[in-house]
């Protein structure tokens, strides 16, 4: 893969349940030579390997031990190790404490625990853990979300280039800061409900964070995606498009330039 590439492409982005067509949260980042997918959220290991074999993932990042955000890791544990393919076990595995323990008590039947830690090199995410991958520098911030403790994620490459990640959460100064300058900011905009973000504070969090461009995800289902990319744009100077699954969006130091609103993807499949 080219290392002068930044990119996120979109598994699926539905909530709280998959949809024909549009799985839960689900990201592929590719950079620095590697690929990184991020949030497992129901039906996103299937559109995963649209784009890459599942043994050549090299890393996985869990914002949040939510359903939506994590379940497909039950399924990828059993694809990597009985699939035949061709991995390196472990496969480095970032989440919330307790990650190991929670898939054990999906797959255990029995007295003996599960081994999650065959298929899966488990690191526990904490407030600014910092991790270096490939060329890529993954660094992630504790933020506000009712529930499990949960996390939001900036990537950068060597380049300078850097895109984050808000996972879930409602708006909070910790990820204002790891927002800070980002050229694409992805942020969820589930709606006006606890511990998220409404369309109209995505594009709040955005502007404070001075990012470049802005791709609103997790929309609920009440808000069609072209009204939230409005009520987003009402508040954020820049860019703004909907995580349409299977859009992918190349990130570029030139997207930090407010340009025009636009509810079209950055290319597709």
């Amino acid at each position: 893969m080219d290392r002068d590439v930044l990119r996120i492409t979109v598994l699926g982005s539905a909530t709280p349940f998959p949809r024909p067509g549009n799985p839960c949260s689900g990201y592929l980042v590719e950079g620095g030579g590697v690929r990184v997918w991020v949030d497992a959220g129901t039906g996103t290991l299937a559109e995963l390997q649209r784009y890459v074999a599942l043994g050549d993932v090299d890393a996985i990042w869990i914002s949040h031990l939510h359903a939506d955000h994590s379940a497909d890791l039950l399924t990828a544990y059993y694809g990597l190790l009985y699939a035949g393919l061709d991995v390196s076990l472990p496969v480095a595995l970032l989440g919330p404490a307790g990650i190991a323990d929670r898939l054990a008590g999906f797959l255990t039947n029995g007295a003996e625990r599960s081994p999650v830690e065959s298929a899966f090199a488990v690191e526990e995410l904490y407030d600014g853990h910092e991790v270096r991958i490939g060329g890529l520098t993954l660094r992630s911030r504790a933020v506000d979300h009712d529930g499990p403790a949960a996390f939001a994620l900036r990537v950068e490459d060597e380049g300078g280039r850097s895109l984050v990640y808000s996972g879930d959460c409602r708006p909070c100064s910790s990820l204002v800061e790891l927002g800070r300058d980002c050229d694409l900011f992805v942020c969820e905009a589930d709606g006006d409900v606890p511990g998220h973000h409404s369309p109209a504070q995505a594009g709040r969090s955005a502007a404070e964070a001075g990012a470049g461009r802005l791709v609103v995800t997790h929309v609920g289902s009440g808000v069609p995606p072209a009204e939230a990319v409005a009520l987003a744009a009402a508040e954020f100077p820049g860019d703004v498009a909907h995580a349409d699954p299977g859009a992918r969006f190349e990130v570029t130091r030139r997207s930090r330039t407010p340009g025009r609103t636009t509810t079209s993807r950055a290319s597709s499949r």
